[in-house]
């Protein structure tokens, strides 16, 4: 499937090597204000080539809307946007043409369509997010009508954890760190794994603020899991935690629940999730990211042929993908309760009477 979500929801479309990328988002209410701006904005957060921290491959990622804006205002209809690919060098895949990447997705691919298009991984890439983050600014603008802001940042880098979460100083840092104590170790930790043509992987953490009760829908379409299908369906993400999540394991009821009190909960264990549903409190989520498969050492590999060979990868690739993957869990996040807000509208009477009563 290509699309998510069921009221807010988008498909993207596109190939790494491909003439573009873009996507379709459907179910934004009309007369929201549309900041292109603001879409190009998020969209250099993410965009490759920023420092070298980041692949090498200069894209400026920019931006255009086709249709579903008129005079700066969404129309209600679908919104289409495109980016065109600029700096493809397909060449540096022709080595790895009949051969699978260690790690990639290059194998199941084949083995469930038969081919694969092999430039950069085709439709497998990580270059497809940046359509994620094009319609995860839609929902940022929704979201930003109703006071409910989302922000990430980068908490760990090969096993150096942050123990400080300051999302003020993430826009001004290369690796969007939160903790100013360990980002240059956390830098450090990037550059030799690049210096040693290898990779290294890390975490990022992601905060819903403003947030109403109320969203998420029993039983089978939870908050938390599907922030959880959401962030899982990123490149490269290996893990994910909703609040205390895996520490939960060890703790004792009454260490992990949240005492309440008339001004509010004492403590945000859950995440701001209680069955499925969000409880108002900040909603917080940690996505583990692997090291980057394409590194620029010899590997053991077979062909389609199940012939055994050495890969010896080219082309530009990120030592990291956690720091950009950080953009796009955000974007993932708003598009999620960009859905539920809008599901939510059918929750009660009261709703269904306050537009039609």
């Amino acid at each position: 499937m290509n699309t998510f979500g069921k009221k807010f929801c988008f498909t993207t479309f596109g190939e790494s090597h491909g003439r573009a990328i873009g996507c379709v988002v459907d179910g934004v209410p009309a007369g929201l204000s549309i900041n292109e701006a603001f879409i190009q904005a998020e969209l250099d957060r993410r965009k490759p080539g920023l420092n070298k921290f980041a692949t090498a491959r200069k894209e400026s990622d920019k931006v255009e809307i086709l249709s579903g804006v008129f005079e700066g205002l969404s129309t209600g209809t679908p919104i289409a946007m495109v980016i065109f690919n600029e700096n493809q060098k397909s060449g540096d895949y022709e080595n790895v043409k009949d051969l699978f990447r260690p790690g990639h997705a290059d194998f199941t691919y084949f083995h469930k369509y038969g081919f694969r298009d092999y430039r950069g991984g085709g439709r497998s890439s990580a270059r497809e997010t940046a359509a994620r983050v094009a319609a995860g600014a839609i929902a940022k603008l929704l979201l930003a009508s109703l006071h409910v802001k989302v922000q990430s940042g980068i908490c760990a880098i090969g096993g150096i954890e942050a123990t400080e979460y300051d999302f003020s100083r993430v826009a001004n840092s290369e690796i969007y760190a939160l903790d100013a104590g360990v980002e240059e170790a956390q830098k450090a930790k990037i550059l030799e794994a690049k210096n040693a043509h290898d990779s290294v992987g890390g975490v990022a953490l992601v905060h819903v603020l403003g947030a109403p009760k109320g969203l998420g829908e029993p039983l089978y379409y939870k908050l938390d899991a599907l922030l959880g299908e959401a962030m899982m369906g990123i490149n490269g993400v290996k893990g994910f935690e909703i609040g205390e999540g895996f520490h939960a394991a060890t703790l004792k009821g009454s260490q992990n629940n949240d005492a309440m009190t008339p001004e509010g909960f004492k403590s945000n264990k859950s995440g701001g999730i209680l069955g499925g549903i969000s409880n108002g409190d900040t909603i917080t989520c940690k996505v583990y990211f692997k090291p980057t498969p394409s590194i620029f050492l010899a590997q053991e590999t077979i062909d389609k042929d199940a012939n055994v060979l050495t890969c010896n990868l080219k082309g530009r690739h990120d030592p990291c993908i956690a720091v950009r993957g950080s953009v796009v869990a955000e974007a993932m996040a708003a598009l999620v309760i960009a859905d539920l807000l809008l599901l939510n509208m059918g929750s009660r009477m009261e709703h269904f009477h306050a537009i039609y009563g």
